[in-house]
């Protein structure tokens, strides 16, 4: 099992995933943070930019979040 660390900003003016430290990302999304928007904006800006689905494991209603990424 791979986790990484994200870190959002959602209500951003562009949608984008920076590395910061291996396993440690930024991400970008235009989505607000309103009923899971920004959270399903993120997994999919992380599958296309990752390779791999991902899911939320931790951090639902946090800029912080912990994803396990699915190989």
């Amino acid at each position: 099992m791979m986790l990484i660390t994200v870190d959002v900003k959602a209500g951003s003016n562009r949608d984008s995933v920076e590395l910061i430290e291996e396993g440690h990302y930024m991400v970008h999304v235009r989505a607000p943070p309103r009923k899971g928007k920004a959270n399903a904006a993120i997994a999919k800006l992380l599958k296309k930019h990752l390779g791999y689905p991902v899911a939320l494991v931790r951090g639902h209603t946090s800029n912080r979040k912990i994803f396990e990424v699915l190989k």
